[in-house]
């Protein structure tokens, strides 16, 4: 059996397994050094990994969607009005107050995030056979790897970082339920390695790419939610371990490996292979995002003097917040077929 490679071993390896594993090892290695970045260039931090990386990666989805005329003319009423309703449940959400608006959105993301993580190890899985005990196991071990730091952050003393806002989780500190989730933890984790040899041993076959997509997303939620309690360290392996897979994997997938035909100017990403472009179009989109952001909500970057939009922000925050919101309930769909 051939090893189940997206698009190719190398790139692959780089753009979609690393990132977990090289972000893990430079915080390992350089912690003091990470600190010390976190307290001198706060901006740069913001720029790379919020921008560059983590809004970013919610406009690589424009390229398997909208920029996509077969997609979208296949989609064009879940497209056209998944934004729109996006934006009406924010009104609602946002007239409870932003706390509320803030909560639901980010346990919407960490259900975003945990079903990419199961999606990559589907597409890892694809060439396996297709017994039920295989699928359900797989699924088990990657909702445990996931859902376990999270059980930790819900049932554990508050942590020093947040999703998106303090407090927009319910946490009820209890160390007995703790220990019963620990527990089961390392259970399946041991019974995952065991299988996984004894399989590797039997069918003289060992899939790299799913089980890689495993361990690093076991590595990087447990490092960055559970062992660490550090914003920064959070951020980094939250944002890297998703953002650049996600964008490597549209760029990969749906621009090179099948040319999709993309409307107007886009097409000559296809014919160039124009990565470069690629990346400039969504950090683009991205930076002027964040900009007004900046100036009509948060003003830690940027602000305008004199300005006050705190009167539209029932308006302007659902109205921003859409883009998001989209990419997470879109995604849900986008890949089914596939």
């Amino acid at each position: 059996m051939m090893q189940p490679w997206i698009h190719r071993a190398k790139t692959d390896t780089i753009f979609i397994l690393a990132p977990s594993f090289l972000v893990l090892g430079i915080i390992v290695l350089g912690q003091q050094w990470l600190l010390e970045i976190e307290a001198k260039h706060s901006f740069y931090i913001w720029l790379f990994l919020i921008v560059f990386i983590d809004v970013a990666h919610v406009y690589a989805t424009l390229f398997k969607t909208y920029f996509v005329s077969s997609e979208f003319q296949k989609r064009k009423k879940l497209m056209i009005g998944l934004p729109v309703l996006c934006f009406c449940i924010g009104l609602v959400l946002f007239s409870f107050g932003s706390r509320v608006f803030w909560s639901v959105l980010a346990y919407v993301a960490v259900f975003h995030f945990i079903r990419q993580q199961y999606g990559f190890m589907r597409l890892y899985s694809r060439n396996e056979p297709r017994l039920k005990r295989n699928k359900y196991f797989d699924s088990l071990v990657i909702y445990t790897v996931t859902g376990y730091p999270m059980l930790y952050w819900f049932f554990s003393p508050e942590r020093n970082f947040n999703w998106f806002m303090p407090n927009e989780f319910l946490q009820f500190e209890n160390e007995g339920l703790l220990e019963i989730f620990r527990a089961f933890y390392f259970l399946i984790l041991a019974v995952y390695v065991l299988s996984v040899s004894y399989k590797a041993w039997k069918n003289r076959f060992f899939n790299i790419p799913k089980n890689a997509i495993i361990v690093g997303t076991a590595l990087s939620w447990y490092f960055g939610i559970v062992y660490y309690n550090n914003d920064l360290i959070f951020t980094m392996l939250n944002v890297v371990s998703h953002g650049i897979p996600y964008m490597a994997l549209i760029f990969l997938k749906e621009i090179d490996g099948k040319g999709t035909a993309l409307w107007g100017a886009m097409s000559y990403l296809t014919k160039f292979k124009g990565v470069v472009f690629y990346l400039g179009i969504l950090l683009l989109i991205a930076f002027l995002e964040e900009y007004i952001w900046e100036i009509a909500v948060w003003n830690e970057q940027f602000s305008m003097r004199g300005m006050d939009f705190t009167a539209a922000h029932f308006v302007l925050v659902p109205l921003l917040a859409v883009p998001q919101f989209t990419h997470y309930v879109l995604d849900g769909f986008i890949w089914k077929s596939k």
